[in-house]
């Protein structure tokens, strides 16, 4: 039998119990692709993260995350998670990197009791997609898009985003492409609502990956580069956003909810 390292975070919280739920696997090396794919499956959070010492000496460690069904190219608040398991481990830490496979050395840092971590801006562009617009369901007033399955429909109110019932299976069969509901808020700068449904994940939580893809659209339509965000899951999570170049800086605090051991026979 082996044992591993578990952790269950809640990061981008603003207290226990909200915010996004991942599990934090560190690893010394690592294992099939299969076993880590049927760890995520066991653990049924929306992203499992998992790292290992970085033998290439680009970053400190390598990082990875599987959802229940699927590998992904990018995910932030597991990565959020990630960095304050790190770094609360390694109190002289205040920054760490993590190299991952196929969206660059991602970085998280202290900030004050909290932290940021930098995801890749990614930029999207407006598209008329009337089938996937009606699977949203609501009235859009733009769809954007990206190559990398990143798609964005921006609303009139916070209260649209609230109301959206988006036809789920619809959805899922376009791929495991993210759909991302966005507006100005009331509280925050803004306000969104995300689903993967293709990927195993109807609603997320909350959601570093498509603040990066919709923080370079804020930024312009705001006029300035700072911003507040909510998303208005079941759960709900707040996060500050700071476009700085071709980098997003997202901003939350994390709990460590569950400390364990994930048995392997």
């Amino acid at each position: 039998m082996t044992e591993l390292p578990y952790y269950h975070v809640d990061a981008f919280a603003d207290r226990p119990f909200t915010g996004n739920q991942a599990a934090v696997m560190p690893l010394t090396k690592w294992l099939d692709d299969a076993v880590l794919q049927a760890i995520a499956e066991e653990n049924n959070f929306a992203e499992t993260a998992f790292y290992v010492p970085d033998a290439t000496g680009a970053a400190d460690y390598e990082l990875r995350w599987f959802t229940p069904a699927v590998e992904i190219r990018l995910c932030g608040h597991a990565t959020l998670a990630s960095g304050h398991i790190i770094l609360s481990q390694n109190p002289t830490m205040d920054r760490v990197t993590l190299r991952t496979r196929k969206a660059g050395i991602l970085e998280v840092r202290r900030e004050g009791d909290a932290y940021a971590v930098a995801l890749p801006a990614i930029p999207t562009e407006e598209v008329d997609n009337p089938k996937m617009m009606a699977a949203m369901g609501g009235t859009p007033l733009a769809m954007r898009s990206n190559p990398d399955s990143y798609n964005m429909f921006v609303y009139a109110t916070a209260a649209e985003i609230l109301a959206l019932k988006p036809d789920m299976k619809a959805l899922a069969a376009l791929g495991d492409d993210s759909f991302t509901a966005t507006a100005r808020g009331d509280k925050t700068d803004i306000v969104s609502r995300v689903f993967v449904p293709g990927a195993g994940v109807d609603e997320d939580s909350v959601t570093g990956s498509a603040h990066a893809v919709i923080a370079p659209y804020w930024a312009n339509m705001l006029g300035r580069n700072s911003f507040t965000a909510y998303q208005a899951s079941a759960r709900g999570g707040y996060l500050g956003c700071q476009l700085d170049g071709d980098r997003v800086w997202l901003s939350g605090h994390c709990f460590t909810v569950v400390k364990g051991m994930f048995s392997l026979r």
